[in-house]
């Protein structure tokens, strides 16, 4: 290569740069001034304690909101938790209602009929037994005061030797499930 070969992209390259070049002018036109960086800055400063301040407000209410939310998610859960087997609690009681009526009906004198008697009282308490497990509570009123919270009175009848709104007839138990009534007892209530 001779040397005006290797000047030349030299050249080219210088002629790209030189019409690149801005005008003096306006760089200081766009450079920002001491003052206004000040302003700026004093403003950014104002922006950043609003919102600290409303961030130091609402971060308590945020925070109660949080742990009302937690206790109210856990208290559901505890419902939940406790009477679930309410349902299920309900599909059951018929048979004890069937397995008590199988006592009551079965006053035979005969064998036959006590052992059989015997052997349905044993499925009876074994069945309490099982629920009572789940905290199911049986209602069984006889002789206590009528209570409308877990009582469903079927009738008045007149009963001499029993005091007035006294339940003197229980004709189908009712049941609780951990302190809540699931079924009424049906009874009968003395007169006044």
């Amino acid at each position: 290569m001779s040397n005006e070969e290797q000047k030349a992209p030299e050249v080219e390259i210088e002629e790209q740069v030189g019409t690149e070049e801005v005008a003096p002018e306006s760089v200081d036109a766009e450079e920002p001034t001491v003052e206004s960086l000040t302003q700026a800055l004093a403003e950014a400063e104002a922006t950043i304690n609003e919102l600290q301040k409303q961030l130091a407000e609402l971060e308590p209410r945020a925070q109660a909101e949080i742990l009302n939310q937690r206790r109210r998610a856990e208290q559901e859960v505890e419902k939940a938790r406790k009477f679930a087997l309410e349902r299920f609690t309900n599909e059951l009681l018929p048979v004890v209602d069937s397995l008590e009526r199988a006592i009551e009906a079965s006053t035979s004198d005969d064998e036959a009929v006590k052992t059989l008697r015997e052997g349905v009282e044993m499925t009876h308490k074994m069945f309490i037994d099982g629920v009572a497990k789940f905290n199911v509570e049986v209602l069984n009123p006889q002789g206590e005061a009528f209570n409308p919270e877990h009582h469903q009175a079927m009738s008045m009848v007149d009963a001499g030797d029993a005091e007035p709104n006294t339940v003197v007839a229980v004709m189908q138990k009712g049941y609780l499930l951990n302190g809540r009534l699931i079924r009424p007892a049906m009874v009968m209530v003395a007169k006044g």
